[in-house]
């Protein structure tokens, strides 16, 4: 019976759960479309492109393994963990004659890969272009379409798709920077993959002696091709290999697993991927917690007249109770369906935009699966029911009186509980903002920052009433100055505060949040670049346009008359444990001449091989001073052992470790420098002309002040901010259309009451005066606890990760969030009013309750 009371009740008053369902569906949108990124970077595929033609893959371990022994109550766990580490591992060479003595190996193919950038111009967005042996074209297979292989040290065979690009032929001249200086090579031949053209690289092949010279790897091995003998099952042939590699740390891989050989940059997106739609999803739960239980009380409290009369007429509080639920779980159900069929566009538009922007390599591909859906649909049923149960509890227990009475007239004092609850919220942000400001890692501080201004609008929503109330009392003479409107919007602010409370909590959100989401970079970011702007002593920066500065170019600026010392500067990120590290490798020589961290203990003074300097934060992590040895792994996961030289305080502008250039150059996939810095005797004329006339003969080669520098530095942080928008903009959007159906609800249930004003002498232009004062008045309200909470969570923020209470507020950035989230009160507020005025008040009065 309840059930058909239900779907009576949804089709007489679709107006009245139009506002319920639009939040439920756009939180199963948003649920949908995190769920699909999460679920990308669990299960997303990594499909192979150069070893499709290799059923079996030996490659080298890109993990840093740990193991753990404890003793607890007589009995011993041991926990296994990895990590990945950021470059390319590679194998000794004496693992290809293991591989080769394998029973059922026809071929054993080594592999070399290794940055290969040709220098030439070519249309559309430029591909990774990797170089190979020639002897490795056998893996995907790839065979000539013009031309020969090539012979010697100076020619190369190129994949069909960039001659076209690059109008090649066999014949042309194609200048290469690979690992080293650049070198023009003729082009011997055109290859083609038996699949068709490479969709997401290019390929050049080298005779075998120049591609072991441009991959510098001291003959180690890339990953090994295996192709099984005839009648061998590359199953049971793995397994085998496996076997005989066991111990050597050496990793085999057949079918999908070849991808992530394939694509590190890939496999390494998985775990971002998966951290991101974690970290998008739980945020984005908990706002659509926070907004749909808003909603759904506001759907009830409107109600409140029909509830009441039906407890009047002996409904019992636990068919009050069904009748909601059922209501809720019809609601939910719909909106779920069609949120979740929402969110699969919504996931791809967003996967899209992330490939666009380079967090996700095209090569990882989007999965598209049902559990999302599946978690939606669930997501919104709970979250509509269990709305509906907390918001109609009261009027569902107190007796038909008391109901009839609290519906006509809103309590003057909220709910005891209601208030606990709110203090008991307010507490917890106060105590994330305090454990904010003890956070010293981007990773750890990232996710705080956002449970804090979710958990203090929650805290906003509970206690909303009284804040309502409290302001209201302040804004009292504002509003009387503006006339009978204003006076009739300060009665209602006073006398609706809960309804009003509905419309703030999403307001003060929106504005926390974004706020919080556009300032949480810039409040990082300028402390790195103050870090980094008063640590450079270098007049001059060489700045890589290209693949990087080659050995050459830093050697040939270093000559130049009038320049005091030349740092190249490499980057790369190395583990200590498990704990991943951001470092930089720089040439010793001259260094304090170019580069001043701020040393707090010990000396960069003769700093060169086997040295280290570490940041004050990495030296409290770990436990370190000067002398003490530093246990790490490198990019390629090398381990070496280091003693620690210096202790410095700029680690946020210049990472935090930093080694001997010659080390970490031998261990990155890309050893060329991203920048070199250049000092200049006082008054010896090294000035821009000269120095850009020393450097004009090497391509890809910018010469900067130190203002253009940072300059430079500042347009990386604004691409950073840009990708954060990215990630939260799906909450933030929810967040911005949970204002505009928040008040439009609340506006439009207001026809009776617009009509008794206009019974009672209001003008039209009266009622619309008032509701433009009620919205900027909300507005206000909104803008300020969401700018307090905002505020709040980025100063504890700034105070964990630099030190000092100053974040970045900028005030057009801040001017922008504001007056968007006035235009959307206002329109939310305005056109709901005009149309409920257009009924005529006789109409109204005398029509049904």
């Amino acid at each position: 019976m309840m059930l058909r009371y239900a779907l009576q009740t949804i089709r007489d008053r679709k107006a009245g759960f139009l506002g319920a369902f639009v939040a439920l569906l756009c939180a199963a949108a948003l649920v949908t479309a995190c769920g699909t990124l999460l679920e990308t970077g669990l299960r997303g595929k990594i499909g192979t492109e150069r070893y499709a033609a290799t059923p079996v893959l030996v490659s080298a371990d890109q993990n840093v393994h740990e193991t753990t022994v404890k003793e607890k109550k007589g009995k011993t766990k041991t926990k296994h963990k990895a990590k990945p580490v950021a470059e390319r591992a590679w194998l000794p060479a004496g693992t290809l004659d293991t591989v080769r003595a394998v029973p059922g190996v026809e071929r054993a193919v080594p592999e070399l890969t290794f940055q290969a950038v040709p220098l030439v111009k070519t249309p559309g967005e430029p591909k990774p272009s990797y170089g190979h042996a020639w002897t490795s074209a056998a893996l995907t297979p790839f065979t000539l379409v013009e031309g020969r292989a090539p012979q010697g040290g100076g020619e190369v065979v190129v994949d069909r798709a960039l001659a076209a690009r690059a109008g090649l032929k066999a014949g042309s001249q194609l200048t290469v920077q690979a690992t080293g200086e650049p070198k023009t090579y003729q082009v011997s031949g055109i290859a083609q993959g038996a699949h068709g053209d490479l969709a997401r690289q290019s390929a050049l092949f080298f005779g075998d002696a120049e591609a072991q010279r441009l991959a510098a790897r001291d003959g180690r091995i890339g990953a090994i091709g295996i192709l099984p003998a005839p009648g061998v099952n590359a199953a049971e042939l793995a397994g085998r290999v496996e076997q005989a590699l066991r111990g050597t740390g050496a990793q085999v891989a057949t079918g999908d697993e070849r991808g992530p050989v394939e694509f590190l940059d890939a496999a390494g997106a998985r775990v971002k991927l998966v951290s991101m739609g974690g970290a998008m999803g739980g945020t984005s739960l908990l706002v659509a917690i926070l907004v749909v239980v808003g909603t759904f009380s506001l759907s009830v409290q409107q109600r409140y007249r029909e509830l009441a009369l039906l407890r009047a007429i002996a409904a019992t509080p636990r068919q009050l109770r069904q009748l909601i639920g059922r209501e809720a779980l019809l609601v939910g159900l719909a909106a779920g369906i069609a949120g979740a069929f929402a969110g699969l566009p919504l996931a791809a538009w967003l996967y899209g935009r992330f490939v666009d922007s380079g967090v996700v390599p095209a090569s990882l591909e989007r999965t598209a699966g049902i559990f999302p859906m599946f978690a939606a649909v669930a997501a919104s049923l709970l979250g509509a029911w269990a709305a509906a149960r907390i918001t109609g509890r009261r009027i569902a227990r107190i007796r038909p009186a008391e109901a009839l009475a609290e519906a006509a007239v809103e309590t003057a004092r909220p709910r005891r509980l209601r208030t606990a609850f709110g203090l008991l919220l307010l507490a917890g942000g106060a105590v994330l903002v305090v454990v904010l400001g003890s956070l010293r890692t981007e990773p750890a501080s990232t996710p705080v920052t956002f449970l804090a201004v979710v958990v203090l609008a929650g805290a906003v929503s509970l206690l909303g009433p009284l804040l309502v109330r409290g302001a209201t009392a302040l804004l009292a003479g504002p509003l009387k100055l503006t006339g009978a409107g204003g006076h009739l919007a300060g009665a209602n602010l006073r006398g609706n505060a809960t309804r009003m409370a509905s419309a703030v909590t999403p307001l003060a959100l929106l504005v926390g949040m974004t706020c919080t989401v556009l300032f949480i970079t810039p409040t990082l970011g300028d402390a790195a670049r103050t870090q980094a702007r008063e640590g450079i002593r270098a007049d001059w920066v060489m700045a890589a346009q290209g693949p990087g500065v080659t050995p050459a170019a830093a050697e040939t600026i270093r000559r130049t008359p009038g320049v005091a010392a030349a740092t190249e500067i490499v980057h790369t990120s190395v583990r200590v444990g498990l704990t991943k590290y951001a470092a930089q490798g720089v040439t010793p020589a001259g260094l304090t001449r170019t580069w001043d961290p701020e040393v707090t203990g010990g000396s960069l003074a003769g700093f060169g091989e086997g040295d280290a300097a570490v940041s004050e934060l990495a030296a409290d992590q770990l436990g370190l001073k000067p002398g003490s040895p530093l246990e790490l792994t490198l990019g390629d996961g090398t381990p070496v052992t280091l003693k620690v030289a210096a202790v410095y305080a700029r680690g946020l502008g210049f990472g935090d470790l930093t080694l001997p250039h010659g080390l970490v150059a031998a261990h990155v996939d890309n050893p060329l420098a991203s920048t070199v810095l250049v000092a200049t005797e006082p008054g010896a004329g090294a000035g821009r002309e000269r120095l850009a006339a020393a450097v004009k003969a090497y391509p890809g080669v910018a010469l900067l002040s130190a203002a253009d520098a940072d300059a430079a530095r500042a347009e990386r942080q604004d691409a950073g901010a840009e990708i954060n928008l990215l990630a939260m903009g799906l909450v933030l959007a929810f967040t911005a259309i949970a204002v505009v159906n928040t008040l439009a609800m609340s506006t439009a249930e207001r026809v009776r009451e617009f009509a008794m004003l206009r019974l009672a002498g209001a003008k039209r232009r009266q009622v619309l005066r008032m509701l433009r004062a009620e919205a900027v008045s909300v507005l206000l309200i909104g803008a300020v606890l969401g700018s307090g909470i905002a505020l709040a969570v980025l100063t504890a923020f700034s105070v964990g990760m630099t030190g000092v209470a100053a974040p970045a507020v900028l005030p057009v950035a801040y001017a922008v969030v504001v007056g968007v989230a006035g235009l959307l009160a206002l329109a939310a507020t305005s056109l709901p009013g005009r149309v409920a005025l257009r009924v005529r008040p006789v109409d109204v009065a005398t029509a049904k309750a």
